[in-house]
């Protein structure tokens, strides 16, 4: 029973009320966190549906920007997201 919390005398509405504040900076931490979320080469073309050569030619005329970490290569995933542009017809 360590792990239990038990609540007597409070309905399901004032318990909800009560909890709202929480969820929202639980919503608002998350949305932050995925936001910065590192993709690898491999993860990036993926997600683009694109061959290693299109990621790079497209990193090296400055379409994407890419992160460096020791010898590694990454993306980040709001910023390849955003780099998707609709086509006018």
């Amino acid at each position: 029973m360590e792990n239990q919390i038990l609540l007597n005398g409070i309905t399901v509405e004032q318990l909800a009320t009560a909890l709202n504040p929480l969820i929202d900076i639980v919503d608002k931490s998350v949305g932050t966190i995925s936001e910065d979320i590192l993709l690898t080469i491999e993860e990036t073309c993926g997600l683009l549906s694109i061959h290693k050569t299109t990621l790079w030619k497209h990193t090296k005329c400055g379409n994407l920007n890419s992160y460096g970490f020791g010898n590694r290569i990454y993306y980040k995933k709001n910023e390849v997201l955003e780099a998707v542009k609709p086509i006018k017809h």
